[in-house]
């Protein structure tokens, strides 16, 4: 049971069919750009930030999904570091990593938790 010290703000997303499977979008919440995440074949959701740490790009939402192993991760389009999406470490061998977010699916909507 969730108390008011650790109660989750989960935010309304969008719905499950404005996404794309097995590829990203880009939606704003709050003052923060979100890089949502439906690897269809695992059947699972990742929200990270949408913001690549190497050059501050605005543009995880487009890389590419696969796996490493049994570790789910994203591709920056622009310089290939790659992340795991569910803990947002850098798998490529950098020193940064990203924000990650939890996702939940209700009744066909899609939400994010900004207070993890």
């Amino acid at each position: 049971m969730e108390t008011l010290a650790t109660s989750t703000s989960w935010k309304l997303a969008c719905r499950v069919e404005d996404t794309i499977a097995n590829g990203g979008v880009c939606l704003k919440l709050e003052d923060q750009q979100i890089a949502l995440f439906y690897f269809k074949r695992r059947n699972e959701w990742y929200a990270t930030q949408n913001e690549c740490p190497h050059k501050r790009q605005m543009i995880l939402s487009r890389g590419m999904i696969g796996s490493l192993g049994d570790q789910p991760k994203v591709a920056c389009p622009f310089h290939k570091k790659t992340f795991a999406l569910d803990t947002g470490e850098c798998i490529s061998g950098d020193e940064c990593a990203i924000k990650t977010y939890r996702v939940k699916i209700e009744d066909g909507l899609v939400y994010i938790a900004l207070n993890n």
